[in-house]
């Protein structure tokens, strides 16, 4: 078997995008060993729930996305490896989060089981979703499997890739080649937290002040509290929404630009410019300097919504790196394929998108691509797309950032590229965006608003025509 033919492939992540990435690999009937390594206990990826929230762990502030791999927390109330039962590891899920997608949108395309849920489902359901949909793929997961390094090996005449893992529960170390990886494991495990004049100072007098979304669970603890939150992506608005049923009125939202209100009434907030300085602690106490000169004092607790770095310490032999200043995922093609060697693939990188639909279109090009029906262009082809992305968008957070609609260009897209593949009786296929869906994408902060204004009543809400919506706009798609 030549050095370039692929057949072993290891998929890093049991996650939704890791289990998309399985069901098109399989569907190819083209691969002899697919190996899923989760170091979970259960699918789900970052749906999965706990009320583990280690936040005194975050570095204040929080500039290097170069980390180590987390360590899990054991249930077992002993410490000795045979009495524990299994791992649970701090993720971004809080106890009242709801998709801020309809469920119509977020669900694969082969499965409509989710528009049974309210139509803006909570993670209880997603999480039942997702599980229910792994199980045709639960016998390649191993769970509880840490994986702790992946690098070139010498087989013979040919390299392939050593992905070193660690049982989590026994402690066992294994090593075994592959010819191909994905790595699907997300990027939601080392926080954002600037790096703004005085917050060291300000952090070391008021310890356990300033935290970070990653560590916000439910909104008990800021009852009767000054509360500062800062960032207006939809976790943002949403824990501040949380937090103002108990917390003092109003909460302050820091924040660089202004985003659609998909809330409901806000009278309880009051919208801040960005954070310029921590103030002294001999100066003022618990006090914020904004940018447009505001002060705000008495300040009892602080969370940052300010994002995730990318960040894979399993990756840390690549060369060129993958990971410089976290703002991006470097050296990739598509969002895809790592450049210099494509026999490592990317899924599950690109955010301000619809899930689930785009990380079935990534992995449809994937599989193809490694099953040998599909080409992939020329090194300094794949170089200049991503020396063009970069002109565009620029070498920051903005490169993987498909808003806009640009969700909707770049799945079409990956299908027509899918689409491209030698025929085959085997593989799998997404279907494109369709009018009704792509025109329901656009409106979604509106769509959200008023299933918000229902109040309580929301959950019994199943479809967008219960709030009088009616997407048959047939002009969505020229565009695209």
């Amino acid at each position: 078997m030549g050095c370039n033919v692929i057949r072993k492939v290891a998929i890093v992540g049991g996650g939704p995008a890791g289990i998309a990435s399985a069901k098109y690999l399989l569907a190819e009937k083209h691969f002899e060993v697919i190996d899923i390594f989760e170091q979970q206990a259960s699918t789900g990826g970052v749906w999965n729930y706990s009320d583990y929230a280690p936040s005194e762990e975050l570095t204040i502030p929080q500039t290097n996305p170069h980390q180590p791999l987390e360590e899990p927390k054991w249930l077992s109330a002993t410490s000795t490896v045979a009495t524990r039962s299994y791992p649970i590891f701090a993720t971004p899920m809080y106890d009242r989060l709801e998709s801020n997608i309809p469920n119509f949108l977020m669900r694969h395309p082969d499965d409509s089981s989710l528009e049974k849920q309210s139509l803006f489902a909570g993670r209880e359901s997603v999480l039942e979703y997702l599980n229910r949909y792994a199980d045709d793929v639960r016998y390649l997961i191993k769970f509880q499997t840490q994986v702790y390094d992946v690098r070139r090996k010498s087989d013979g005449d040919c390299d392939r890739w050593l992905v070193c893992t660690r049982d989590l529960k026994s402690g066992k170390v294994s090593e075994r080649l592959y010819d191909a990886v994905i790595v699907a494991s997300g990027h939601f495990s080392v926080p954002i937290l600037p790096d703004i004049p005085g917050i060291r100072a300000w952090d070391m007098a008021y310890p356990g002040v300033i935290t970070h979304s990653k560590y916000y669970r439910k909104p008990d603890g800021f009852k009767d509290k000054n509360v500062v939150v800062v960032g207006n992506s939809f976790s943002g608005l949403d824990i501040s929404n949380q937090i103002s049923t108990v917390s003092k009125h109003p909460v302050w939202n820091s924040e660089r630009s202004k985003k659609p209100n998909f809330q409901g009434s806000e009278k309880w907030k009051k919208e801040m410019a960005e954070i310029a300085e921590f103030i002294s602690p001999a100066d003022a106490r618990r006090a914020l300097r904004f940018a447009d000169g505001q002060v705000v004092s008495e300040v009892d607790a602080l969370v940052f919504c300010t994002g995730y770095y990318y960040s894979f310490p399993f990756l840390s032999s690549l060369q060129p790196p993958v990971v410089v200043t976290g703002e991006r995922v470097e050296h990739l093609y598509q969002h895809i394929f790592y450049i210099d060697q494509p026999s490592i693939a990317f899924v599950g990188m690109p955010f301000k998108v619809i899930p689930f639909r785009t990380w079935e279109g990534q992995a449809a090009v994937i599989a193809r691509v490694w099953s040998g029906r599909l080409g992939l262009p020329g090194k300094q082809e794949m170089r200049a797309w991503e020396s063009d992305r970069i002109a565009d968008r620029g070498a920051g957070r903005n490169f993987h950032d498909l808003s806009r609609l640009e969700d909707l260009r770049y799945h079409n897209n990956m299908i027509d590229w899918a689409l491209q593949a030698v025929s085959s009786a085997n593989g799998r296929m997404p279907p494109k965006w369709s009018e009704k869906d792509a025109s329901a994408r656009k409106d979604i902060p509106a769509i959200k608003k008023a299933f918000a204004d229902r109040g309580d009543a929301r959950h019994l809400v199943r479809s967008v025509e219960e709030l009088g919506f009616d997407f048959q706009d047939q002009s969505m798609l020229k565009a695209f």
